[in-house]
């Protein structure tokens, strides 16, 4: 009987190192800087081509826990998400882990945090002291990325793009009075497309997530989250971060 239940064990661990080492995971995101990006700028990249703050920590997590991993960048965010929550052996990143979104997927991480924020241009006037207050002024959002949905669900009317440099566009040119974004990635585009703008309200800190197809077997989504955990009482994360938060 012992030897059975030896057997058992065994042929056990076996397989999960051996579905470690042949498992394949697709990972998907768009350019959000400094979090997920493309090294030269455009909307698709894979492999190498894929940088960024999130990326190089999952990289590093899918070789401690020994998973092929590939790495896809592509537009727009909503198809993205979309072939993440329905294609099995796909997962995307980073994303907020929202109410709407826990039951479509499991969960790695947090891999890293962000507040959101109000950006206006730098010369402007506008002052806040509660989220109703943005109410009255020209709001411009991402469509369908988590800050949009929040809003809107907090009864905001939201000038919306699929991507960011029209917003921030928008902004400069008084288009929109504020735009809802992240903190660092607004700031960065600003400053890298030249436009000067400030900080004047943020509406709350958020952690960001891998999101992973739900036909993954959870010893995969073991695997990537104590990998994650090494990493992190390892000081490699803080590391990674200071890389690109500097």
């Amino acid at each position: 009987m012992y030897t059975r239940i030896f057997t058992l064990i065994c042929c056990s661990l076996v397989t999960t190192i051996a579905m470690g080492a042949s498992y394949k995971l697709n990972l998907l995101t768009e350019n959000n800087p400094p979090f997920n990006m493309s090294t030269n700028g455009k909307k698709f990249a894979r492999e190498e081509q894929v940088d960024g703050l999130a990326t190089v920590i999952l990289r590093e997590m899918c070789k401690r826990a020994q998973i092929t991993c590939t790495f896809t960048l592509r537009f727009p965010w909503s198809k993205v998400l979309e072939q993440a929550q329905t294609k099995p052996g796909y997962a995307v990143y980073t994303t907020v882990r929202t109410p709407e979104r826990e039951p479509n997927f499991k969960w790695v991480g947090p891999i890293t945090r962000n507040d959101w924020i109000f950006v206006a241009k730098a010369d402007s006037t506008i002052q806040l002291k509660t989220l109703d207050d943005a109410k009255q002024l020209r709001v411009g959002g991402y469509k369908g990325d988590a800050k949009a949905k929040f809003l809107e669900g907090k009864g905001f009317s939201l000038v919306t793009s699929l991507q960011d440099i029209r917003l921030l566009n928008k902004l400069d040119q008084g288009k929109i009075d504020l735009w809802v974004t992240s903190d660092p990635a607004g700031p960065q585009l600003a400053q890298k497309n030249n436009i000067a703008v400030k900080k004047v309200f943020v509406i709350q800190r958020k952690d960001l997530f891998l999101a992973v197809n739900k036909q993954v077997p959870d010893e995969i989504i073991d695997k990537l989250q104590k990998a994650y955990k090494q990493l992190e009482q390892e000081g490699v994360v803080k590391q990674i971060e200071d890389r690109f938060l500097q």
